[in-house]
């Protein structure tokens, strides 16, 4: 066995796991049942179903330049969708959509205003 035959092995090991956390990111969106563990199951799974499927992608091209696109890519995925699911979760939890019942801990109780009320 070459290497070039290794790497094509651990490419393809790598984008069908990643295929299968992508997978299982979208029936967790699907199934679960209120909105903050659906961000959960839409971030989690799928961010690492992501970064696999950029490894198997690397593995598979080998160019220096390809590789360093796809780091590119990994990063800005790995900053921008934790930041923009705490705001969705946020502008969620002051629009009155989460339900109380279900939270263990509220960080935000007695910081933000009641939606009920009227401002």
């Amino acid at each position: 066995m070459t290497w070039t035959q290794l790497a094509d092995y651990v490419a393809a090991a790598c984008m069908l796991l990643g295929a299968l956390l992508a997978l299982i990111a979208a029936i967790g969106v699907l199934r679960l049942p209120d909105l903050l563990s659906r961000m959960h199951a839409a971030t989690k799974p799928q961010v690492l179903g992501l970064i696999l499927i950029l490894i198997g992608l690397g593995f598979r091209l080998r160019d220096p330049g390809a590789i360093g696109v796809l780091v590119l890519i990994g990063l800005f995925q790995l900053l921008t969708s934790p930041v923009a699911n705490h705001m969705v979760g946020r502008a969620s939890i002051r629009a009155g959509q989460v339900s109380e019942d279900r939270l263990i801990v509220n960080d935000l109780e007695g910081v933000l205003p009641d939606p009920a009320e009227p401002h």
